[in-house]
């Protein structure tokens, strides 16, 4: 079961809150903190298109661009023999490291 929604690009994870017996979501990618909730997933996927809409309009409301995409660029550190294994794995794919690490990162993150 995936506990994810998309809507317009953006995408939202979801949550059972047990205490209140409600679905609860928030838009994820973003940092602005756009929450929603309902008692349904019916109810849940409307409240999440009208957060997204309502995002996207209060964004142009104020002059400010709403956040949506990525770079592509992705700095993090690792050990040199991460660092090794890598390069080594990549070289005998034929691949240049950065073909090798984003599909390695695309098939973990599917």
């Amino acid at each position: 079961m995936t506990n994810t929604m998309t809507y317009k690009g953006y995408s939202a994870r979801i949550d059972y809150d047990d205490e209140d017996g409600i679905l609860t979501g928030r838009i994820a990618g973003i940092r602005d903190t756009v929450g929603f909730h309902a008692a349904t997933v019916e109810d849940l996927r409307a409240a999440f298109q009208e957060a997204v809409d309502d995002y996207v309009e209060t964004c142009a409301r104020i002059g400010k661009d709403p956040q949506k995409s990525f770079s592509g660029q992705v700095m993090f550190r690792v050990s040199p023999e991460v660092h090794r294994k890598a390069a080594l794995a990549a070289e005998l794919a034929g691949k240049s490291l950065n073909q090798w690490a984003e599909e390695v990162l695309d098939r973990a993150a599917t």
